[in-house]
């Protein structure tokens, strides 16, 4: 069994505009906490989240990857994911497991594009969602007036919950404090400002705060949690990945702060055709309840399913089933993820983020179950984007249209937004996905990983006769 609990874990996904920083502030992570020995850089190709060649080659994260590290008694997951618009089919769908979208903004460029589109996602998908300015060692930053665009745009709820100070050079409390100097807005108006955003969910704290008691930890912690949840807090903090600024906060945030998966937004599961919700409960004694958001597929270890445990304990030797599926398999090994290594667990708990490997008929979405009562259910759907920038394919060399078959089922499964057709009309293959980057770099993993070249071309149109 892992040496944590349910209520030590703690899932954020980072998301965010494409050059916020999301790799560099993970990787920065990992070393503060003494996980590497080194941060390695996205320039030199040596990051835990950016595993793929082609990243390297990019030079920016292409897919979604999970990366773990301890701090004083609690575990995080950090799911790092792509900012390129053409691949936010995987870094929508690993947010569904996460409790926290962390929105990383990079304090030079200020509010982007992504940065509204996933503000808005997390929002609809009831994530608790929290906002980290990043970067803040640049020069000729105006910190003050973005965050007043932050709240101009995104809602009064964002506030500052740690401020920069001496330059930049480290990040203070506001949330436990109310005294010291900071770079901008007073300490102690910050303060002020978020512990009454706070009470306000609750008439007895509130009556406290303005009668001017002195409110506990665990009161502030409990009415945080609730008003994370309804939306009515959105935390703003500081860090530079680059010089360590803020990190150290963000830890304490992390494990004194931020929901546990029994404290976060109930996982939206619905049941049978009418699609009832299904309250699921993070308890490792009850029946298996699991969610697959990624599939990895490795030169390796073959097929991996990544999932997320909701309810009850997973094990080498557990029987789950798939969906609906009538036949179990054994789970024969259970890995934890850390960015593009596998490492074998014992066991997986409510909260645990783990993965199986060699399950031929494990798909993105699949709910895992180990018992017949959890028939029918199903995570409620993500509304993904269409993909609709399309090619035909056909193998340069004739011979390999097996091959060529395999590859697009294969990165089919990897990307919700890559869709495969076969024009049965016109004998056309055809591949869809978001956009020009996005088909180029299938087009090249189909090369580099699978060995497998194709001519390309726009899908034609079957033309037809009317009468007129």
């Amino acid at each position: 069994m892992p040496n944590y609990k349910t209520e030590d874990i703690r899932n954020i996904a980072f998301v965010g505009h494409t050059g916020c920083g999301k790799t560099t502030l993970v990787e920065a992570l990992l070393e503060k906490t003494g996980t590497i020995g080194e941060a390695g850089t996205v320039e030199r190709g040596n990051t835990v989240t950016d595993h793929d060649p082609l990243e390297h080659q990019y030079q920016h994260s292409l897919d979604s990857a999970i990366a773990s590290f301890d701090f004083e008694g609690t575990h995080v997951n950090l799911i790092d994911t792509a900012g390129f618009p053409d691949f936010r089919g995987p870094t929508l769908a690993s947010m569904a497991a996460a409790e926290t979208s962390a929105v990383v903004i990079n304090a030079q460029n200020g509010i982007e594009l992504s940065t509204r589109r996933l503000m808005r996602r997390a929002k609809r998908r009831r994530l608790c969602r929290m906002i980290i300015i990043n970067r803040i060692d640049a020069d000729e930053l105006d910190l003050a007036g973005l965050v007043e665009q932050i709240r101009d745009e995104f809602g009064q709820e964002c506030l500052p919950i740690n401020l920069p100070a001496e330059n930049a050079s480290t990040v203070r409390d506001c949330f436990f404090h109310t005294e010291g100097e900071t770079d901008i807005f007073s300490l102690k108006e910050a303060h002020d400002a978020i512990i009454d955003q706070v009470v306000e969910v609750n008439d007895e704290l509130m009556m406290k705060f303005l009668d001017g008691e002195e409110l506990s930890r665990d009161e502030l912690h409990t009415a945080y949690e609730q008003a994370l949840r309804e939306g009515h807090l959105v935390p703003i903090c500081f860090t530079s990945a680059k010089t360590g600024a803020g990190l150290g906060e963000f830890l304490k945030l992390c494990k004194r702060l931020m929901p546990n998966p029994a404290e976060g937004n109930p996982p939206p599961f619905l049941k049978g055709a009418d699609g009832d919700p299904v309250k699921s409960s993070p308890d490792p004694d009850a029946h298996v309840l699991a969610h697959v958001f990624k599939i990895s597929n490795d030169p390796f270890v073959g097929k991996l399913g990544i999932f997320r445990i909701y309810q009850g304990t997973v094990t080498s030797n557990t029987q789950l089933f798939i969906g609906d599926e009538r036949k179990p398999f054994k789970v024969s090994h259970l890995f934890g993820i850390q960015g593009g290594t596998h490492e074998e667990v014992d066991a997986g708990i409510p909260g645990d983020i783990c993965a199986v490997a060699k399950v031929d008929d494990i798909h993105y979405d699949a709910v895992l179950h180990d018992s017949h009562d959890e028939d029918n259910y199903r995570m409620k759907p993500l509304d993904f984007p269409q993909p609709m920038f399309g090619l035909a394919v056909q193998t340069k060399t004739r011979g390999q249209e097996q091959k060529l078959s395999t590859a697009l089922t294969r990165l089919s499964e990897e990307d919700p937004c890559f869709v495969v057709e076969h024009n049965q009309e016109l004998n056309e293959t055809i591949m869809r996905g978001l956009g020009e980057l996005h088909m180029r770099v299938m087009l090249e993993r189909m090369k580099e990983k699978y060995h497998v070249e194709v001519d390309t071309r726009p899908p034609r149109i079957a033309y037809r006769e009317t009468i007129t």
